[in-house]
């Protein structure tokens, strides 16, 4: 089972994706989940180096 954690409050967003779908259909669902998260820090991390001046972010790997 994955599990996605989003959190929302004023001024904040949190996301938490944990898990692994069990290899059901030969682990496609995982592999789409995994893609969207993975595009969206690229696409952030994108945005950040193209205006850091207003945004930042920091991934740390754990």
């Amino acid at each position: 089972m994955i599990r996605i954690h989003a959190r929302l409050a004023a001024g904040l967003t949190r996301l938490e994706v944990e898990g692994h779908e069990g290899h059901l259909e030969d682990g496609r669902v995982c592999a789409a989940v995994s893609a969207i998260t993975q595009t969206a820090l690229l696409g952030l991390q994108a945005v950040a180096e193209q205006h850091p001046d207003l945004v930042s972010i920091d991934i740390t790997e754990e």
